[in-house]
């Protein structure tokens, strides 16, 4: 075998009697092709070995250096959920926990590859984790778009597990914020999940961002009744209802003159708990109902008047003396219709006012002076 590879090595082109030989020596067949020699498969396995008995004390501090890493990377991620629920900030604990550990973790690796491996060079492992970084950005945009949105609400805090919010036309509790979106169970009993890049780009109301939380409803009156009658009773029926915070006081404010009523705005103060609010409105509105009925205050409902236009009434078109339907001033007579004035007129009779001589007989004068 040796000889061969000391025939192989030199030469050969330049010799076609070599060239023969080489050929002639040439495996024929497949088993020939295969077949491997003992002795070079044994040599292949002691270099190995050689190899890995002077590796092995590199190995083995790799190994203890990762370890210590490792335990120390745990350390630092149960430091900071420590901290985390110290300050009640449970999910950003587990997030900036996990995300230091892992950095730890992959600086350790490399030290360790380093040490398996004097040859490797950390900078150029570095510079070609950098170049595949901006390939995996652009993969994956969305999800580090929402990891990092989830980052910053964690670390801003603009509302927490347990506050009702609402966000893109979704309202409920937060149950949980994670990495990539942000956990909602609605007040129905399902359950939303937003994207982070979503709720941090988009207006929020955080429903329960204070202890207390005013409410308000619009109550019309008829225009013939006694507004502080109204309002009294409105104040006195409510101050009765649970729930209802007495700072600040409920009020009663005349909001709008409304077609068919005078509408008064109720405004009062609850806990800002959803659950609150509708319970606490409910009796409100009740409440409210019995006062106004028990002191005979109306309320009406919308109404509509539909005046008929009368273009046979000798006012048709004047300005400032055409009623269209309504009743006759006080102390005025009814305006007569066009016929009878025409007939007075064609009869001599000074009936018809001089102001009314040039327009009683048209009945196209709408709007005309």
């Amino acid at each position: 075998m040796s000889q061969a590879f000391a025939q192989t090595a030199t030469p050969a082109a330049a010799d076609p009697a070599a060239v023969d030989a080489l050929a002639a020596t040439a495996p024929q067949t497949v088993d020939q092709a295969v077949r491997v020699d003992p002795a070079f498969v044994l040599s292949k396995i002691e270099t190995w070995v050689v190899g890995f008995q002077r590796l092995l004390p590199n190995i083995v501090v790799a190994i203890v250096l990762f370890a210590v890493v490792f335990g120390i990377a745990c350390g630092v991620e149960r430091a900071f959920q420590r901290w985390a629920d110290k300050h009640e900030r449970s999910n950003l604990g587990a997030v900036l926990g996990s995300f230091v550990k892992w950095i730890i973790i992959l600086f350790g690796g490399l030290l360790a590859l380093t040490i398996v491996i004097p040859s490797l060079n950390p900078g150029d492992l570095i510079a070609g984790l950098g170049i595949g970084s901006v390939a995996i950005g652009f993969a994956f945009k969305d999800i580090l778009q929402n990891w990092l949105a989830g980052l910053l609400i964690l670390i801003q805090r603009p509302f927490g597990v347990g506050d009702q919010i609402v966000v893109n036309g979704y309202e409920g509790t937060v149950e949980w914020i994670e990495t990539r979106a942000t956990i909602i169970a609605m007040y129905d009993g399902r359950r939303v999940i937003i994207p982070n890049a979503n709720v941090y780009s988009n207006a929020v109301t955080v429903n329960t961002a204070r202890p207390t939380r005013r409410s308000q409803y619009d109550v019309g009156i008829g225009y013939g009744d006694d507004i502080e009658g109204a309002r009294k009773a409105i104040l006195e029926a409510i101050a009765t209802v649970p729930g209802l915070e007495a700072e600040p006081a409920p009020e009663v404010l005349v909001w709008d003159l409304a077609g068919s009523s005078v509408n008064l705005r109720v405004r009062w103060w609850t806990q800002s708990k959803r659950t609150n609010v509708v319970h606490v409105q409910a009796a409100v509105l009740e409440a409210i109902k019995g006062a106004l009925d028990s002191v005979g205050i109306d309320m009406p409902y919308p109404t509509q008047v539909v005046l008929f236009h009368d273009q046979t009434e000798e006012t048709d078109g004047i300005r400032g003396e055409q009623r269209e339907g309504w009743p006759k001033r006080p102390g005025r007579e009814a305006p007569k219709p066009v016929r009878l004035v025409s007939q007075s007129r064609r009869g001599g009779s000074s009936d018809v006012p001089e102001r009314f001589a040039g327009t009683a007989g048209n009945s196209g004068g709408e709007g005309r002076p």
